[in-house]
């Protein structure tokens, strides 16, 4: 049995979700909703959004949990150091830069995603991983 701490990966999660609600809200919504081009109206509610934040705070679980997977095998290996923050946070922004900028990036490539969008999301979700990796590997 893999040695996950199910804490870590919660608080993980957690953590995500508001560092992801931070960067698309009070820090750079502004900057967001010209990259995305949106226009609010004034009559958007907190309560329309409660089901794409459960999902979004589901897909975040399933994140950090993979990622704990991750980290049991990376930090096993003789090859790498002792797992610390520093650590954490290296191999999540790696993992973030391997796989979602990589896979994201097929959007601006072929489907005509506005790079400059593109390049906010995966700068946010690079923040959001390293900040998984480094709570998976400090607890």
């Amino acid at each position: 049995m893999l040695p996950i701490n199910l804490v870590s990966v919660l608080v993980a999660g957690v953590v995500a979700f508001i560092i992801g609600f931070l960067l698309h809200g009070p820090i750079a919504g502004k900057l967001w909703m010209k990259l995305a081009n949106i226009t609010p109206t004034g009559n958007e509610k907190f309560s329309d959004m409660y089901g794409q934040m459960f999902w979004n705070l589901v897909a975040n679980f399933v994140t950090a949990f993979v990622m704990a997977i991750i980290f049991s095998f990376i930090f096993t290996s003789s090859l790498m150091g002792p797992m610390t923050w520093c650590s954490g946070a290296i191999m999540g922004a790696l993992i973030g830069i391997g796989f979602i900028v990589t896979g994201s990036s097929m959007e601006v490539i072929w489907m005509g995603r506005s790079w400059k969008l593109w390049l906010f999301e995966v700068c946010c979700s690079i923040i959001v991983m390293a900040s998984m990796g480094a709570i998976l590997a400090a607890w």
